[in-house]
């Protein structure tokens, strides 16, 4: 599969969004990534639905929104209505949370199973508008509890990082996450997000991802173009 470059907004310089999705575009990005955090999913609070608008309104590549909030499906539509291509949910929504971190302030959230119903009726709603439907996964979760539906699954993300904050460094239990998921037959997009650079692609990419999500290491380049020429070109 050809390799494509997302490019997070979370490390772009906000007073400046446009030339920063006009740099992205000019750069070979194949989509625009957008972290969206609620305080309570996650320790962080970043956009909404409106600024999600703005980024459509000011891009010509594809927009994804990955939603790293509670509930979800309370707002699929908001984001829909705003006119992203993708939208990500996190699987640590649709099932019954591991103990430490049940109640608000625990981190980072982590299930064992999910609610395969309540997720594939939510991934149905967002195919029904035309969108790509994207599961995202903790690094604490296990991959396997998608086993039971991945055939409603355009994408899945996996997390490499812990969510929240950009800068941190890849966690090498992604790739075993990645190499399941081809193993098991999933033909869709396979994205990483977190700490994707030139050490960590060549892994990222052998174990079967096709979707490098990167965030400083893209918008802290002073070459920008060739960060994502280096990464499309990784064998």
């Amino acid at each position: 599969m050809a390799i494509e470059v997302s490019a997070s907004i979370l490390s772009a310089d906000f007073g400046k969004i446009a030339q920063a999705l006009d740099v992205c575009e000019r750069s070979g990005v194949g989509r625009i990534h957008v972290d969206v955090m609620d305080g309570h999913f996650v320790p962080n609070i970043t956009i909404g639905p409106v600024v999600a608008e703005a980024v459509c309104r000011y891009t010509r590549l594809p927009v994804a929104a990955h939603l790293m909030i509670e509930h979800p499906w309370d707002y699929l539509d908001a984001f829909m209505d705003a006119g992203v291509d993708a939208v990500g949910v996190h699987a640590e929504c649709y099932g019954e949370r591991r103990a430490a971190c049940r109640v608000y302030g625990q981190y980072p959230k982590e299930i064992d199973m999910v609610d395969a119903g309540k997720l594939t009726a939510d991934l149905r709603k967002i195919r029904a508008r035309g969108k790509q439907a994207c599961v995202a996964v903790n690094p604490g979760t296990p991959v396997e509890c998608l086993q039971d539906i991945m055939d409603g699954m355009d994408a899945v993300l996996v997390m490499s990082v812990q969510p929240g904050f950009s800068g941190q460094k890849f966690i090498p239990g992604a790739l075993a996450k990645i190499a399941w998921l081809r193993r098991r037959g999933f033909k869709g997009d396979i994205a990483v997000d977190g700490g994707v650079n030139a050490a960590t692609a060549p892994g990222i990419i052998s174990a079967g991802a096709n979707v490098l999500v990167t965030a400083s290491y893209f918008f802290g380049s002073p070459d920008p173009a060739g960060v994502v020429a280096a990464l499309q070109q990784i064998d």
